[in-house]
């Protein structure tokens, strides 16, 4: 039988035995099941219905800090805080936030206002809070030891300025950042205009990229890392934990995105799309400025604002094009065996280490629906099942979905329907016959089409039968 314990037995063999000193004591140290405060569900505020200045944005899986009005002033309250905090199902880890929440609440403002803004330190360390991008008094920055003192534990600070500017920007600790930015202590700053040159975007989406190691089955992410991050997420949700956008078919989208990945910068590219960057947190960029693009870079440090209008229904994936942003954790430290002659390895060395499997020697797409279990509190490196395959990317990915209708609960609309003629499929042969399209004579047999060998162990809800990778190995044994 496969168990867990030989699974990553006989991975770590597959990297030549490096992998195992690393991962099993680590899963073996494990402390599963503690109950997520931060669990990615959405919470936007509501203004008080006679309020008029701005149409709120929505941060998926995140929440947009309430504010109040006392004597002409908007007053919010940061409380600086451990929070555990759920990156996707099965993966839960204790980082440091603000209000029970990673990344921080959704700071909503007007140009114009006056805003006071209380930090509670509520840490075991001292803090402060940098309004990044945002132009206001240098005692208000918010850098620890030289524009203010640092906040203790159990400190109250009051940061209070006007506003002077329009745009999307940031917050985030500036003491000890390596620290406490890595660990979570970062927010979206939304400051809407006084006096918009354009009427609102039908749909406002606010999104926070970072990214973060946590070994296999750890509980807390690694500070200290400079430059070998596994966990890579929007609003601090990996996929499949990460919540899709939705638009109806002619609706006007503006998606801000910030970037405070403590090393990357991120290309994020949206399909079926093109979009105009309008805006970055040093302003709008004038209309003869502007021009059509599908991806936008993403400095660390920086955001962006892109537009365009919903015209085609459909799913479109929007997610990071570089490549090692769109898996997680496993899936940089196996050794290379891609093209490797496998045969007969599965008989041969499960008679050392029973349960033992050849990976790796086809890519790696075919993990993600192996249905196996993986160590206490971790992900599988790829994805989630799809409507039509299982989707082999992860980490830093979500899904725009664009409906002629939306529920009216505003709840996902699930998988989009192709039409008849839109689907991609099989090529009948009729049609390569016609067409003149001349085959290979040594394809592959469809992967899909063989049956797991007898007695092979299955683990998950997946029917073996649907399983290539399964019976690729049994070809092996």
């Amino acid at each position: 039988m496969i168990n867990r314990r030989n699974f990553f037995t006989g991975a770590a063999a597959a990297a030549g035995g490096a992998l195992l000193a690393r991962m099993v004591p680590t899963a073996r140290g494990a402390e599963p099941g503690m109950k997520a405060t931060s669990t990615g569900t959405t919470a936007p505020f509501v203004p008080p219905a006679d309020w008029k200045g701005y149409k709120p944005v929505i941060t998926p899986n995140g929440l947009t800090l309430p504010w109040k009005m006392v004597n002409g002033v908007k007053v919010y309250h940061l409380i600086a805080e451990p929070v555990t905090h759920e990156f996707a199902p099965g993966l839960v880890a204790e980082c440091w936030g603000y209000n029970g929440r990673i990344h921080g609440p959704t700071i909503e403002a007007v140009e114009g206002d006056r805003v006071r803004i209380y930090v509670t330190n509520h840490l075991s360390a001292p803090t402060s809070v940098h309004w990044h991008g945002i132009l206001l008094p240098s005692g208000m920055d918010g850098v620890g030891g030289v524009s203010q003192k640092a906040i203790q534990p159990g400190e109250t600070f009051k940061y209070e300025y006007t506003l002077k500017q329009h745009g999307t920007f940031m917050y985030h600790s500036h003491h000890d950042e390596m620290t406490q930015m890595q660990l979570g202590m970062t927010g979206l700053y939304i400051v809407h205009p006084t006096n918009p040159t354009k009427p609102p975007p039908d749909r406002d989406y606010a999104i926070m990229l970072s990214e973060w190691k946590i070994e296999v089955g750890a509980r807390r992410p690694d500070p200290n890392e400079m430059t070998d991050f596994n966990v890579f997420t929007m609003n601090a949700r990996n996929f499949p934990g990460t919540q899709p956008l939705l638009a109806k078919v002619g609706d006007r989208v503006r998606i801000r995105v910030a970037n405070l990945s403590t090393m990357s910068h991120h290309a994020i590219h949206l399909h079926g799309y093109n979009f105009k960057v309008v805006a970055t947190d040093g302003g709008e960029i004038p209309e003869a400025g502007q021009w059509p693009e599908t991806t936008v870079h993403m400095p660390t440090g920086s955001t962006r604002t892109v537009e365009f209008v919903a015209n085609t229904p459909g799913d479109w994936v929007m997610h990071c094009h570089m490549l090692h942003h769109v898996m997680t954790q496993m899936g940089h430290t196996f050794g290379n065996v891609i093209g490797i002659n496998t045969e007969g390895l599965n008989r041969k060395i499960r008679k050392l280490i029973p349960g033992y499997m050849v990976m790796g020697q086809d890519g790696m797409a075919d993990m993600g629906d192996m249905g196996m279990a993986v160590p206490p509190n971790s992900l599988p490196m790829v994805g989630a099942p799809g409507q039509h395959d299982y989707i082999t990317m992860g980490g830093m990915f979500t899904i725009v979905k664009v409906r002629e209708e939306l529920p009216v609960d505003g709840s996902d609309p699930g998988w989009y329907k192709s039409p008849p003629g839109t689907l991609a499929e099989v090529a009948p042969a009729d049609d390569l016959k016609r067409d003149g399209i001349e085959l290979p004579k040594d394809l592959p047999k469809s992967a899909a089409l063989r049956t797991s060998p007898k007695g092979e162990a299955w683990c998950g809800p997946v029917p073996p039968t649907k399983t290539p990778l399964l019976a690729k190995l049994g070809a092996a044994k």
